[in-house]
Parts: structure tokens; C-alpha cells; sequence
């Protein structure tokens, strides 16, 4: 069976090179949006349910809420426990899994389509959305391991360096809450049942879809699984966010290795800038040994074994981040290099060498992003999620090979402004 599903993910691979996928979209009688793929190469149904209820949701003085609800979900429904859901998924070959970051909460499922085992494991999965238990023993179980974990990361100092960094990029704003041990300590059962009561709806619910089924199939399947969801109002919007003063944080630890992170809040999801910033930042940082930053950094001067860039579109104007380890004496060399570098790409923007460098791997390489129905499950919720175009993976290689050198530096020059960068050291002198 794993040679014959193996052979059949390679044919899906194939034929999603050869072209783009068709996208429907519609909207559910429960309310709920809904993207879909039929892609008949495999025989597998791949569903995810994304929700406006990630961490940025959650009350400020209970950061760590929207985890811990989205981890329980699946950890006990209407009778089962999680011991019994656990047997289930076994007997029936299904999978399901999921997370939660500032802006969703997500649940995805993975079955054969066969009527059987699809329809146990949807059955499955509904029981699990709408009849969550959040037992008050699991809780506290998973209360104290994450009081663990935290107390533990909060030992070293790669997380204390991305904690700081997210705390002063958005020092009024729920992007910057990160779950400490007091804020998960305050967790009770009753503060899950009223954030999910709250965000679990179907009208703040994207159901993605792709596999072995058709329209009229998916759309039984979206209606099953939303329409007996909590009766939880529209989306709320975010509040906005605001560029950051421009600081730095020094933060004292006796690693042999400083930490850096450098940044500010640069983009949401949507902007008509993002692919000129994802490719002007191939280029800067986030292409590996090909980017300037890994050139100037590592290879002219081995201040460091790893220095990288990205941006991160969310709801709100998501972070644009550089960040490298060095040794602890090199941290003020290494970073001004990394400002240099910076500046030199903000002033003046790539090559046409580079770019076309750029180009050329980002276009061509983006056919492997989307070779199974696996990874295309993702992009369908991001572009369910976000409401991006419903041709995104078919405009996507032709907007990177139109991007040009002037595009690139006037995005740069409206999103990534060094006059509010704020800057965290862990461990420097």
C-alpha cells in the first residue's frame, strides 16, 4: 500500500507541474468560506478548518489560551477521550493534525477517500469541532507541560531573543502577547469553553479541501462539519498596528554565542507589495549562501555560521526580520556589517544579475512547492484564510518575473524603514 500510494503521489506531483490547479470557492450555508481542489491522481482527502482564533484573540492577561484550546480539541469529544480518538484514527489510517499562531487556529484531517474510511474519519473530525470536552484533568496535564516548556525555553537564549524581539515590534499590540507561566497558570476550563464558545464559528471558519471527491461531495463535507459549530459572531478585526521608536534591547546571558534579531512590522497578507519584497529578499537574506547578507556576514568574515531575512505577512502588518548568532566579542562588528549591508540594498536594490538570479530559482522552484496535495492543502488555506486570489498559484511565477529592480527598492522604501528598526541582543558585550 505504501509503494502504490508513493507511485501516486509522484503522478500528482506530474501533473500539478504541468499546470495550476482549479480553485472553487464558495460560501457555505453555515457561513463558513470554502476553497476546494479536486485532484482525482491520489487517493486521499485532504481537509483543513482554519479559524479566526489564534493567539492575537486572546485575553492579554491569559496569553497561551488559544494553544491550549486548540490543543484540546482533539483530546477529548462527546464520548470519546483521547486514548479512543487516537484508536479510531489508527483503525481507520487517517491523520489529523493542526496549530495555532497569532492570526488562525487550525484542525486538518488526512484520510483515504474510500466511503468507509472517509466518512469514519469525517465523522471523526466533526465530533472533534463541534463536541470538544476540555476536560479538566487533560488541562491540567497540558497546563503544567506547557509551564514546562516555557520555563525551560525561557533558559535559552535563541527563545528569550525571540520573545524580547516580539514583545518591543509590537509593544501596544496583541501580536507582541507571548504565553509566560502566570499567563497559562490563570487558564481554567471555563476560559476554553468561552474562547471557543466565542471564535469557533462557522462564520469565522475557512474550510480548504483537495482530493478524491467532487463539488457536490465537498460541499456536503464543508456544510457537515460547520453547521454545528458554536453560533459565534462575524470576525472581529485586529486593531492596527504601529511602527515601533527605534530601540535597542541588550539583555544579559552567559551564552558563548550573542543572539540578534533586527526588525519592524512590515507587511499584511495581500499587499500588493509582497512579491516584489519576497523576491528583493531572496536576495538580501532569504536565498541562503546566494544572499548578500550570507556573503558579507559568513563568508567575507565569518562573524557567523547563519545570517537570514524574511517577511511575514499576517492579518496585521506581519515582521520583517533579520537575525544571525555570533560570538559574543564580534556582536557589534557582525551587527554593523548587517546594517551596512542593509542600507547598501535599501539605497541602491539589487543587480540585474541578481535579480534575474532571483528570478529564475523563485519562478522554477515554485512547481515543487506545490507538488503534492499535502503542501497545496496549505496554500488553499492561506489563500482561503486571507481571501487572496483564487489565481495566486497561477499568478505567482508571472508577477516574479515581472518584478523589477525599481519595484523592488520603492517596496523596500515603504515597508522596511530603519528609522523604527528595534534591535535585541541576547548575550552581547
Amino acid at each position: 500500500m505504501k509503494r502504490i500510494l508513493l507511485a501516486c503521489l509522484l503522478g500528482a506531483a506530474a501533473t500539478l507541474v504541468q499546470a495550476g490547479p482549479k480553485i472553487e470557492h464558495w460560501t457555505a450555508p453555515s457561513g463558513a468560506r470554502v476553497v476546494f481542489v479536486e485532484s482525482r491522481v491520489v487517493p486521499i482527502v485532504d481537509v483543513q478548518v482554519d479559524f479566526a482564533a489564534g493567539g492575537a484573540y486572546a485575553p492579554a492577561d491569559k496569553a497561551g489560551l488559544a494553544g491550549l484550546t486548540r490543543s484540546l480539541l482533539d483530546m477529548g469529544a462527546g464520548e470519546l477521550d483521547e486514548e479512543k480518538i487516537a484508536d479510531r484514527l489508527a483503525d481507520i489510517g487517517a491523520l489529523l493534525g493542526g496549530g495555532a499562531d497569532q492570526d488562525r487556529s487550525s484542525i486538518s484531517l488526512r484520510s483515504l477517500s474510500s466511503p468507509r474510511e472517509r466518512e469514519a474519519a469525517l465523522d471523526l473530525m466533526r465530533l472533534v469541532l463541534q463536541k470538544p470536552v476540555f476536560s479538566a484533568d487533560v488541562l491540567a496535564r497540558e497546563k503544567a507541560r506547557t509551564i514546562a516548556g516555557i520555563r525551560e525555553a525561557d533558559t535559552r537564549p535563541a527563545s528569550i531573543a525571540a520573545k524580547r524581539f516580539a514583545a518591543a515590534l509590537y509593544p501596544a499590540h496583541p501580536y507582541g502577547r507571548v504565553p509566560t507561566a502566570e499567563s497559562v497558570e490563570r487558564v481554567e476550563r471555563d476560559d476554553l469553553m468561552a474562547f471557543y464558545k466565542a471564535h469557533y464559528g462557522a462564520r469565522r471558519a475557512t474550510v480548504s479541501i483537495i482530493g478524491d471527491l467532487s463539488r457536490a461531495e465537498a460541499e456536503a463535507i464543508a456544510q457537515r462539519l460547520t453547521d454545528g459549530l458554536p453560533d459565534a459572531p462575524a470576525e472581529v478585526s485586529l486593531p492596527d498596528t504601529a511602527l515601533p521608536a527605534k530601540n535597542t534591547v541588550r539583555i544579559d546571558h552567559p551564552a558563548t554565542q550573542a543572539h540578534i534579531h533586527l526588525g519592524l512590522p512590515a507587511v499584511r497578507r495581500g499587499d500588493p507589495d509582497t512579491i516584489p519584497l519576497l523576491v528583493g529578499n531572496y536576495i538580501l537574506g532569504g536565498g541562503g549562501f546566494v544572499s548578500r547578507l550570507m556573503k558579507e556576514v559568513r563568508e567575507k568574515r565569518g562573524y557567523a555560521y547563519s545570517v537570514y531575512s524574511y517577511f511575514q505577512p499576517q492579518k496585521q502588518p506581519g515582521p520583517f526580520q533579520i537575525g544571525l548568532q555570533t560570538k559574543r566579542e564580534q556582536a557589534a562588528a557582525a551587527l554593523k556589517v548587517v546594517e551596512d549591508v542593509l542600507a547598501e540594498f535599501l539605497a541602491r536594490g539589487p543587480s540585474e544579475e541578481e535579480l534575474r538570479a532571483a528570478r529564475r530559482n523563485l519562478a522554477d522552484g515554485f512547481p515543487l512547492r506545490i507538488d503534492s496535495n499535502r503542501k497545496l492543502l496549505e496554500y488553499l488555506a492561506v489563500i482561503g484564510f486571507y481571501g487572496l486570489p483564487l489565481s495566486y498559484l497561477d499568478d505567482f511565477p508571472r508577477k516574479v518575473e515581472a518584478v523589477t529592480v525599481a519595484d523592488i527598492r520603492a517596496a523596500f522604501a515603504r515597508h522596511v524603514k530603519p528609522e523604527h528598526f528595534v534591535t535585541v541582543i541576547v548575550g552581547g558585550e
